[in-house]
């Protein structure tokens, strides 16, 4: 694409919401407008939009920073094979306006020092995860001490990690449904990223999200599963669930969870509240910066791309991972999200990002950023 031609711009990524349609499928671009419409009576910024959009506060945002998003500047696609990550990572937490703190989280940048263990697996490996807890924090708080353990410990790990992701997500649910100190009623999303050498795979069951910032670009890397999510509400609906105000069976507000046995009956039969992780696998390139994880509580108030574009900036100002969580937390709370807080983001090289240069033939716009937003949204709607 040549520089300064607007008509086409895009954000390069992988999903572009639930039920994300092919090209050319009109029945899945309706799809798409309604989950969009959904979004946008939630009052939640709409995902199908690939520029940046949604970024109220001014201090973060530059003329510069806002052009990255919307050039989605390509930088060269030669992967460097020999191109190794090195991870640092900051994570901040805040109960937000709740009265309870029901999320839990863990970081581990050394996988095999966090282990103790000389295992024959890639290194350098890392582990990273999100579980946003609801009825109470024990489900929350037993899977974060015990997912890492059943991927590892099983025994298709490490030659058949998917499927050892997979098979540890079932163990983790029906231990929750065997352990009798606790309620029944008690549940968890499940975010997770799980990094051996260059692959990183992230593993999603519930509404928390995983986004790549790659060169500037905000990449997402799991969808959200909401009750209201066109591929969701299938599901649900086909194993005879419902759907009330948003909420599946009128109770919970995410489709996938681990726990909540109060909902799914007995172990063994299909539930609409699924346990079953969706699965995204990336090769690691040195165009592949950092990595946010975060619950629901940031994304209900945050769009994709003002998270990377704000982290990137942080980034080039101070370096510090922590930092950046923090300032994402701050910001979602400034923007009165009504949920728990907990920001997790993952660095992959021990340098800050570097500057990116716009191209100097680049032509000005004479519409703003938030201008061409709706433009497009008109458009594509």
């Amino acid at each position: 694409m040549a520089p300064g031609t607007n008509a086409s711009l895009q954000i390069e990524r992988l999903d572009g919401g639930c039920g994300s349609p092919s090209k050319g499928s009109a029945s899945a671009t309706e799809d798409e407008n309604l989950d969009n419409l959904n979004q946008l009576s939630a009052g939640k910024p709409p995902r199908n939009i690939k520029i940046v959009r949604h970024c109220s506060s001014s201090a973060f945002f530059t003329d510069f920073e806002s052009e990255i998003g919307i050039l989605g500047l390509v930088s060269p696609s030669t992967e460097n094979s020999a191109f190794l990550p090195i991870f640092r990572s900051g994570s901040w937490a805040e109960k937000g306006p709740k009265q309870y703190m029901e999320d839990e989280h863990i970081c581990v940048d050394n996988l095999h020092k966090h282990l103790a263990t000389s295992a024959d697996f890639p290194s350098p490996g890392a582990f990273y995860g999100v579980f946003d807890g609801h009825g109470g924090i024990d489900a929350a708080s037993f899977t974060r001490k015990n997912i890492l353990n059943f991927i590892v410990e099983d025994s298709q790990f490490p030659s058949g990690t998917k499927r050892a992701i997979k098979s540890a997500f079932v163990k983790a649910d029906h231990a929750l449904a065997d352990t009798k100190s606790i309620d029944s009623s008690s549940g968890t999303t499940a975010l997770m990223a799980l990094v051996l050498g260059r692959t990183m795979l992230v593993a999603n069951a519930g509404d928390s999200r995983a986004v790549l910032g790659k060169r500037g670009r905000a990449i997402e890397l799991s969808k959200d599963h909401k009750p209201n999510c066109t591929s969701e509400r299938t599901r649900i609906e086909r194993l005879g669930g419902i759907i009330y105000d948003g909420y599946l069976n009128g109770q919970l507000s995410v489709a996938r969870a681990l726990g909540d046995w109060h909902i799914k009956g007995p172990k063994g039969s299909q539930s609409p509240l699924s346990s079953e992780p969706e699965l995204e696998e990336i090769n690691l390139t040195e165009e592949d910066e950092f990595l946010i994880l975060g619950c629901d509580g940031l994304w209900d108030v945050m769009s994709s791309q003002c998270a990377v574009t704000m982290v990137r900036k942080e980034l080039m100002m101070h370096n510090d991972p922590e930092r950046c969580s923090n300032a994402l937390v701050t910001e979602a709370l400034q923007r009165n999200t009504c949920d728990n807080l907990t920001v997790l983001v993952i660095c992959f090289s021990p340098d800050p990002p570097p500057k990116i240069e716009i191209p100097r033939n680049h032509r000005r716009r004479s519409i703003s950023a938030e201008g061409l937003d709706r433009v497009k949204g008109i458009l594509n709607n």
